[in-house]
């Protein structure tokens, strides 16, 4: 499974943190255990300790005063039991953790030579051959109207503005493959042409990238706005499958920011 390993790093990550808090926690604790007998609108703490090498269920009762130690008696007790599980698990994904790749399948596959290769038929398609069939598929874009400003990428595709040449060529040094305005078909509306489209590594579906550059265009805004709740009718959620940035007259495309939405979505 694609992505597995990023999962089971950061669980690992989260288990850490909750095993360092209740470590913490569990030292210096009182002695024994709580034990709570609640009759009708009455309720007793009691405080269960061992006396002579016996443990004394009936324990102690605890006064109004003494409630900060009921806390500290059921605060261990949880916390023991968080340690319990959490050590478990710590114990059976740092294993796996150890052990797996996301490539790992793939990899048998990749590393044999180019004869052998042509004697086999692989289980799961390798990752760089679906790209190129997915690359290989023929679209007619959107096209362009005569007289407008001719922009060009590195890769020599013709685009619509300075911004999506911009991220074309971000794109493009990373080794990124898209498609540029390819069309797709949305349920209620008909067919719109995403600014780029990618083949995800990780899900093997297409995200969608829409670079929307006149926001400071009342009528402009609207548009995006609705092909937003477009996509998002279609199951195309922004920060799954859809990505979106934006820029105005006087703030322009944050190159940063696109950068980071890359290592998020594309890398």
């Amino acid at each position: 499974m694609v992505g597995l390993k990023e999962y089971l790093t950061a669980e690992e990550t989260r288990l850490e943190k909750i095993k360092e808090i209740v470590d913490v926690q569990l030292e210096n604790v009182p002695g024994g255990s709580l034990r709570i007998s609640s009759t009708g609108k009455f309720t007793q703490y009691m405080h269960c300790t061992e006396k002579n090498g016996i443990f004394q269920k009936q324990g102690e009762y605890l006064k109004k005063e003494e409630i900060g130690l009921a806390r500290e008696l059921a605060q261990k007790t949880y916390n023991q039991k968080i340690k319990k599980i959490v050590d478990k698990r710590l114990r059976q994904i740092q294993t796996l953790n150890k052990d797996y790749s996301d490539e790992e399948i793939a990899v048998i596959y990749d590393r044999l030579i180019p004869k052998r290769k042509a004697l086999i038929n692989p289980v799961e398609e390798p990752w760089e051959q679906k790209v190129s069939r997915w690359k290989s598929i023929p679209y007619n874009g959107k096209g362009f109207k005569e007289g407008t400003i001719e922009i060009y990428s590195k890769k020599g595709e013709r685009v619509r503005s300075k911004s999506e040449k911009i991220l074309a060529d971000m794109f493009y040094d990373r080794g990124i493959e898209y498609k540029y305005e390819c069309p797709l078909m949305l349920k209620g509306y008909g067919i719109v042409y995403p600014d780029f489209t990618f083949l995800s590594k990780k899900t093997h579906k297409e995200i969608y990238w829409e670079h929307d550059g006149r926001m400071d265009d009342p009528e402009y805004a609207e548009k995006a706005i609705k092909k937003v709740d477009l996509y998002t009718k279609n199951g195309i959620l922004p920060g799954q499958r859809l990505i979106v940035t934006f820029e105005t007259s006087n703030y322009a495309l944050n190159t940063a920011v696109a950068e980071q939405l890359i290592c998020e979505y594309l890398i």
